[in-house]
């Protein structure tokens, strides 16, 4: 998977670089955020503008990464998600669970 990480204030943003978010490519994802979590790195924002479809381990990997900055009372924040990603979220239900943010912008506005 291509991540591109950038950092903003305390925020660390990962951009993924990736059409699809699967069981492929998702474990990349997993493994860069608990390394950030080591390093100390708890405010995670994750932007998906350019995945345009996910799947049960996209959506799994994502979860872990949010249990595990809910832990460490971090926060994992979702972003610029296309319309067939943001309905994945709402048939799991998982819109309930991240903060989901229309913009890069409103989401490191929106920090815990």
């Amino acid at each position: 998977m291509q991540l591109k990480m950038t950092e903003k204030d305390d925020a660390v943003i990962l951009t993924v670089e990736d059409e699809r978010m699967d069981a492929h490519n998702s474990g990349n994802l997993k493994e860069r955020m608990l390394q950030l979590f080591d390093e100390g790195k708890y405010q995670l924002v994750i932007d998906l503008s350019t995945v345009r479809f996910i799947d049960s381990s996209g959506l799994g990997a994502l979860v872990s990464g949010f249990k595990n900055a809910s832990a460490r009372d971090g926060s994992l924040r979702l972003c610029c998600l296309q319309p067939q990603v943001r309905s994945m979220f709402e048939l799991t239900r998982l819109h309930r669970v991240f903060e989901i943010f229309t913009t890069l912008d409103e989401a490191l506005e929106n920090q815990s």
